[in-house]
């Protein structure tokens, strides 16, 4: 079933899919041209279907079932509208060494048999299951394609071998196991295949990232009394579609006696002078995220704004310098304070706040750090890694509080970082 222009096949050119780390991560343009080298889409399509099933052999697995969207475009470099990333209406197969099989959206398989010609027609199937229980089980759509799935599994020779599942309705789970199907966790096989990034994929994180450089220098000129949290968020939306943003899943704006609890989101409250702000952008670049805080203060900022802002920055630099191939995170875990220290009653209180995550086509991937979990399970940090350094610390006041990021490649000998908005000082927008 293999065709010819199989994006499967890793080509020796792929063998080190990394950056030679020795030159600058270059943040390129949006177009495609003849005088440069930029993303390479049809080597970054071999590279992650490669990826994934070398995954899938060093598993007990015979095939991966995936409804989660963010494996499907991994796997099948295949997308449709962002509407889709809550529906569970989209599924796709990988099955032994066949090719993959997505299963989309009624005329969006005809799409891809017109423009993804990395895939055999055949691949491009309409179909659709539950829409999160809108179509009834009783209607019968799980029940058939669960049982075509496990035609495709016979026909690829692995029907008596585990199938690893990512997630998917419950209904469609009983589905599966009434098919004949030994249903396993399939999620730790993908992110396996996920944690390390080839030259494509940190080129365009790199150019995610600054594009929320820029959003940020316009948040430092907007910042000021009397603008609402809200407004900056739309005016932060607008210009990140107009730099080809894909999708701005979230931007948290706290502000003022908002920021301590860290409440995760954004408001219509009003910025007043002296208030001390923070902002996460979360968007994507041809799929691939930011997770991207910068905390500011607005004309003004006391000692104790300060000091917080200064203990974040410390605890972050802290984390920084340990990241390198061959570290645990449990050992980066270690610099950071415990809950306690920063008055929270313990670490799950306080999970998220000092914490560390995986980026790629999901928020969240490998490795995830944080002294919740990290000090106990710990896993190492590998070349090619990307993922988000995040800190936290409440001011004296009572109610300020500071939150800084930073993403971070591994490269061989330590790390870069691609979030180049000004951040070791406390940044004052609008300065009185």
């Amino acid at each position: 079933m293999t065709n010819a222009l199989s994006p499967h096949i890793l080509r020796p050119e792929d063998a080190d899919p990394n950056w030679q780390w020795e030159r600058h991560i270059p943040a390129l343009g949006h177009s495609a041209v003849d005088f440069e080298r930029r993303v390479d889409f049809e080597r970054l399509r071999r590279y992650r279907l490669s990826r994934a099933r070398e995954a899938l052999k060093n598993s007990d697995c015979g095939a991966l079932l995936m409804f989660d969207v963010n494996n499907i475009r991994y796997v099948s470099s295949t997308k449709i509208g962002e509407w889709e990333r809550d529906k569970l209406c989209r599924f796709c197969l990988l099955a032994g060494d066949e090719e993959p099989i997505v299963w989309d959206f009624g005329s969006a398989a005809v799409h891809h048999r017109m423009y993804c010609d990395w895939l055999p027609d055949s691949c491009c199937r309409a179909g659709v299951t539950g829409m999160r229980g809108t179509i009834p089980p009783s209607f019968g759509l799980m029940k058939r394609y669960a049982e075509e799935i496990m035609s495709a599994l016979r026909e690829a020779g692995v029907a008596d071998m585990p199938v690893g599942v990512d997630l998917a309705e419950t209904a469609m789970f009983f589905e599966l196991q009434a098919a004949g199907m030994h249903v396993v966790d399939g999620q730790q096989v993908m992110l396996s295949a996920r944690e390390i990034k080839n030259i494509d994929e940190i080129h365009l994180l790199n150019q995610a990232a600054s594009m929320v450089d820029g959003v940020y220098h316009m948040i430092s000129e907007e910042l000021k009394p009397g603008v609402r949290e809200s407004g900056i968020v739309a005016m932060a939306n607008k210009m990140l579609y107009e730099m080809g943003s894909d999708d701005v899943e979230a931007i948290n704006a706290i502000s003022g006696e908002r920021c301590n609890p860290h409440p995760h989101n954004f408001t219509d409250r009003i910025i007043r002078p002296g208030d001390q702000a923070f902002f996460d952008i979360l968007q994507s670049y041809v799929g691939y995220r930011t997770c991207y805080y910068r905390t500011f203060n607005v004309g003004k900022a006391t000692p104790s704004q300060n000091d917080a802002y200064v203990k974040a920055r410390e605890w972050l630099d802290r984390s920084i310098e340990m990241i390198r191939p061959g570290v645990g995170t449990d050992q980066v875990a270690a610099v950071w304070p415990a809950a306690e220290d920063f008055g929270f009653p313990d670490e799950l209180s306080a999970f998220g706040l000092q914490f560390g995550h995986g980026l790629g086509l999901a928020l969240h991937e490998r490795p995830i750090i944080s002294r919740c979990i990290s000090l106990e399970n710990p896993m190492e940090i590998k070349t090619g890694m990307v993922f988000a350094l995040e800190t936290f610390c409440p001011a004296s006041d009572g109610y300020s509080a500071a939150r800084i990021e930073e993403e971070v490649v591994v490269t061989d000998t330590g790390c870069t970082v691609i979030t180049l908005f000004p951040a070791q000082e406390l940044p004052i927008a609008n300065r009185y």
